[in-house]
């Protein structure tokens, strides 16, 4: 009979295959939720980005090297299920993938960024995602714009040159802004908005009606009244050097 320690360790390679884990894997969970940031400012949603919080603090107790990246994780919120931990770098999705894959790698960091008291707490400590208009998306890393309202949900990930170390819990969904569209309604109209389109067709016509009045009395000042003209006498005359016919057919 074999040992039971040898039996147990069997139990487990087999436990761990059947849910996907390779053996030696050792992916740490952190218990923290990221989240939008509590900073008043503006555009922290937009039609193609939103602000976190940066976790300051948050890796600092982990057995990692400050050349280990540390990844933010951005999904569908309805593709979170199918996420895969990355193993190696190449294998990594890039924003060309989040069609396909529903989730890609940004805002590459390391851990002396994420230090309390550190770099980030002489700025503003905050991470907008989808802030880089200049990128390639086909970039591994690049932090495009994102294209759509979303559901969106984030996690932030932890590798080295071995694969990954740590990772943190999934947000909450964070829905981005939508551009408003006019639509002409065309469904039956309430009682209060009958009224205050009549309304507003009264005050209209009133408003038109003291328009013309204005400017009838205005062509009245400027149109001036016609004086009778006195009529015209002609007095008969003649000229100096036209004489009696009668005396020039006499001479």
């Amino acid at each position: 009979a074999r040992p039971r320690g040898v039996q147990s360790w069997w139990l487990v390679l087999l436990l761990l295959q059947l849910i996907g884990v390779p053996p030696g894997t050792g992916l740490e969970h952190i218990s923290y939720v990221p989240r939008l940031s509590s900073v008043t400012l503006a555009g922290k949603l937009t039609q193609s980005t939103f602000t976190l919080e940066q976790p300051l603090g948050l890796f600092d107790d982990l057995n990692i090297s400050n050349s280990d990246p540390i990844w933010l994780v951005v999904a569908h919120s309805n593709a979170i299920q199918n996420f895969t931990v990355p193993q190696r770098t190449k294998d990594i999705p890039a924003p060309a993938d989040f069609s396909q894959k529903g989730y890609y790698l940004t805002l590459r960091a390391n851990q002396k960024l994420y230090q309390r008291g550190g770099q980030a707490s002489k700025q503003l400590p905050v991470l907008r995602v989808g802030n880089d208009t200049h990128c390639s998306w086909t970039k591994v890393g690049c932090n495009h714009p994102l294209q759509g309202s979303g559901p969106y949900r984030v996690k932030f990930l932890v590798m080295n040159k071995e694969g990954p170390v740590a990772e943190t819990e999934w947000s909450k969904e964070t829905r981005l802004q939508q551009a408003q569209v006019l639509q002409a309604v065309t469904g039956p109209q309430s009682a209060g908005t009958v009224v205050i389109i009549a309304i507003l067709s009264v005050l209209l016509a009133i408003l038109l009606a003291a328009v013309l009045i204005m400017l009838t009395q205005a062509y009245c000042r400027n149109v001036p009244v016609p004086i009778p003209e006195e009529p015209l006498s002609m007095g008969r005359y003649s000229t100096h050097h036209m004489g009696d016919p009668s005396a020039v057919g006499g001479s």
